[in-house]
């Protein structure tokens, strides 16, 4: 079995949408114009994320959500510009830590207050 996608129940998914497709170089491969609004983006290896808004959920507080509770993370291997130029782009960040095994983390939001992650791995984990 194959991970299909992640989905996410959010404010703006047009906006947000067209913001991750720019910020990652990913590709808006559905666009949907009615409620509830699914949005999916792709990136180059075929990994998806939904971004839809559904009145029907509680809008989860991801201005005060840890991002320890959720978080999405992309791997880059230069997180010093990665942030540089995130943050040019609206997004708020913390600080670049690292881990025993050398990588580099740092945890961001993106304009809406949702919490995405930077990863530099040492050495590939797969």
């Amino acid at each position: 079995m194959k991970l299909e996608h992640v989905a996410i129940n959010v404010p703006e998914p047009a906006a947000m949408a067209q913001w991750y497709a720019e910020q990652f170089g990913m590709r808006i491969v559905v666009a949907s114009t009615e409620s509830p609004y699914m949005h999916f983006i792709a990136d180059d290896a075929g990994s998806m994320m939904e971004l839809y808004n559904n009145p029907a959920a509680t809008m989860p507080d991801y201005a005060n959500m840890s991002p320890f509770n959720f978080h999405m993370a992309f791997s880059t291997d230069n997180i010093e510009a990665e942030r540089a130029r995130l943050v040019a782009a609206g997004a708020t960040a913390g600080e670049i830590t690292s881990t025993p095994r050398g990588d580099k983390l740092l945890f961001l939001r993106d304009p809406w207050q949702i919490p995405f992650q930077f990863v530099q791995r040492s050495s590939p984990l797969i």
